[in-house]
């Protein structure tokens, strides 16, 4: 079997609250020191980027797109390839990686408003709010470049 070429389109979402962190979920199932991430997921047919990031967030994270509002875009598309120990999953059976286009939005409606179990397939158990720097240091090590670049291109929304 030959291994695959193509990098999986999808979308990226940084979402600040009023303080300047951001939000941070927690991966579900996933246990070690990399288990945090934001919100993020694959494009559909159809469907913009921001569009994709949009429902991402709701899917992930029960905010709905009239309590935030967009202060960024990253303009490149982000790469990251799957590491070789992901072999067996069956996203890195089809796919080389991901190739993200990433957003940032503020976050205006209240805490109590996030709700992890909206959709049917829970992504995170559990959230917090981080500066956008540390969150770096939680994420898996293959994400990490694209993480990193993120953070330089969003950190000015801490403010």
């Amino acid at each position: 079997m030959s291994s695959p070429t193509q990098y999986r389109k999808a979308a990226g979402i940084a979402v600040f609250n009023q303080d300047g962190k951001v939000f941070l979920g927690r991966r579900k199932g996933a246990s070690g020191p990399y288990i945090w991430q934001l919100p993020q997921g694959g494009i559909d047919a159809g469907e913009t980027p921001a569009e994709a990031a949009l429902r991402e967030l709701t899917e992930e994270t029960g905010i709905t797109p009239d309590l935030v509002t967009p202060i960024g875009e990253i303009e490149d598309w982000l790469y990251y390839d799957f590491p070789d120990t992901l072999t067996g999953s069956r996203m890195a059976k089809e796919f080389k990686g991901q190739q993200q286009k990433w957003f940032a939005y503020r976050f205006h409606g209240q805490d109590t408003q996030i709700d992890l179990t909206v959709h049917e397939q829970i992504e995170f158990s559990e959230w917090r709010w981080e500066h956008i720097n540390h969150a770096v240091k939680l994420i898996v090590p293959f994400k990490r470049s694209v993480y990193e670049r993120v953070a330089k291109e969003f950190s000015k929304f801490e403010k």
